[in-house]
């Protein structure tokens, strides 16, 4: 008998891995999570039914939200991550020496499923530079003053238990989190099909309302909607692409698989349908 998962992109469009067997499933008081082995992907973990990650390309995702805002900002020593329970954000951020602080606001029992099946994204965890604090992310920065260089929203769900951090108060919240010249990236969802374009639309209005400067870039992500992903970029002072240092970014020799300072830029260049959502709601 052969065993399939499926993940659900619109009520008519489903994407299917076949699976060679269940490794874990749990409900917790969030979310409903569940790990499989596969030959194509490895293993993948799904949070509610949708893939959040697998091993085959988990490294697009890490990549993208942590380079990009590294090879712009010029001295990050303090970064604070909302989400990020399995450790693939924290395992980027380690290959930075200057970074000083990296505080982590994950879900619990998704940290405990993640160092159990996916050691190498956990690892990330086990820096010593890293602070895990369970609570709540809104609540968690409402206390924040002027106190970090970087903020990286990996929550997963712009509908469900995590909603609160695509809110306008959680964006208020972060510039206020910012240190004067800090930035902010998230995930920014994919556009592709209807359904899920007023979230994206939602999410820049309240991004590019927020801060002086916003913009949005994309990665190829397979088991991603449609397999294309936006990240939202933010910041009370540098700009993605005039501010990107190449030079100073290459001298840190850090090995990836997707990043490259060339394919930075490129990343910038949106698809003409989406550089029309993103006008529109930012006027």
């Amino acid at each position: 008998m052969e065993l399939w998962f499926s993940d659900y992109h619109t009520d008519k469009v489903k994407m299917s891995v076949k699976v060679e067997k269940q490794l874990f499933g749990e409900q917790t008081d969030f979310q409903r999570i569940d790990v499989f082995d596969s030959k194509e992907f490895g293993r993948f973990i799904s949070s509610d039914g949708s893939i959040v990650f697998s091993e085959k390309d988990e490294f697009v995702y890490d990549e993208m939200i942590v380079h990009v805002p590294m090879a712009v900002h010029p001295n990050v020593r303090h970064v604070l991550v909302i989400g990020g329970g399995d450790g693939g954000v924290a395992r980027e951020l380690s290959y930075y020496k200057e970074i000083e602080e990296i505080d982590v606001e994950p879900d619990e029992v998704f940290v405990d499923v993640c160092k159990k099946f996916f050691p190498d994204n956990a690892r990330g965890l086990d820096d010593p530079r890293v602070r895990v604090f369970y609570a709540d992310g809104l609540r968690f920065l409402r206390s924040k003053n002027d106190q970090y260089d970087l903020i990286i929203n990996d929550a997963i769900d712009p509908l469900g238990h995590t909603a609160g951090l695509f809110t306008k108060e959680f964006y208020g919240n972060c510039y206020r989190a910012l240190k004067e010249d800090g930035i902010m990236v998230y995930q920014h969802g994919s556009p592709f099909y209807d359904e899920d374009e007023d979230t994206c639309r939602a999410m820049h209005r309240k991004a590019s309302h927020s801060f002086p400067i916003s913009r949005v870039y994309q990665a190829h992500i397979p088991t991603c909607a449609s397999g294309y992903w936006l990240f939202g970029f933010t910041s009370k002072k540098y700009h993605p692409l005039t501010d990107l240092n190449v030079e100073r970014w290459k001298e840190r020799n850090i090995k990836t698989w997707y990043y490259t300072t060339n394919l930075h830029k490129g990343a910038f260049m949106l698809p003409r349908y989406v550089e029309d959502m993103l006008e529109e709601e930012e006027n």
